[in-house]
């Protein structure tokens, strides 16, 4: 599946919107694209586990290098590598901006953090992929804070819904901070993280 893909070609195969904007477009057509898109295929279970590891890998927007690269980091751990899997994607700062409501969607939250828009307890951070420790305090750079994106943001106009427990969030101050890992439970992506352990354990 190439993320290069328009995203609500990408959702349609994943089977849910990856997206509030993608939302209208798979309602509208709410099966997988091509043309065998609405005919019923015959799925094995390999096919099975390979969408379920796609759908967790897109809504990090992460590709699969860094993908595998987690699971093995998760698999050596004394928990759950499933649940320790989704805790370890969650702590990612692109993940920690968007869910606080500092960016509209993942990908914007990766391209905030990656031009430099974003610190980690006062020190610029420009790696999507650091890993947020507990107690770390993630904010939008005090000179970046005018910009329109980061106004909106502040208007709290991409929180959706009650703010993830794990994170305390000043929306105004345009700040959060990991107050512990993520349970499985919290984190509101659409997976079945046991078939993803499945998939990279055959």
């Amino acid at each position: 599946m190439n993320q290069a893909r328009p995203k609500a070609r990408i959702s349609r195969a994943l089977g849910f919107p990856l997206t509030r904007k993608d939302t209208k477009y798979f309602e509208r057509r709410p099966y997988p694209p091509g043309v065998h898109g609405r005919s019923r295929r015959k799925t094995s279970d390999y096919q099975v586990r390979l969408l379920e590891k796609q759908r967790l890998r897109f809504q990090y927007n992460i590709s699969e290098k860094q993908m595998r690269r987690t699971f093995e980091e998760a698999h050596r751990g004394t928990a759950k590598t499933g649940d320790m899997l989704v805790s370890l994607l969650e702590r990612r700062l692109d993940a920690v901006v968007f869910r606080a409501g500092l960016a509209r969607t993942i990908y914007q939250a990766r391209q905030v953090v990656a031009h430099g828009h974003i610190t980690v307890d006062g020190a610029k951070v420009d790696r999507p992929s650091y890993r947020v420790r507990p107690g770390q305090v993630v904010q939008v750079r005090e000179s970046s804070r005018q910009k329109p994106p980061f106004e909106i943001a502040a208007a709290g106009a991409h929180v959706d819904g009650p703010t993830a427990p794990y994170l305390s969030t000043d929306i105004a101050a345009l700040t959060t901070t990991l107050l512990r890992e993520p349970a499985r439970r919290e984190v509101p992506v659409i997976c079945d993280e046991q078939l993803v352990v499945e998939f990279y354990s055959r």
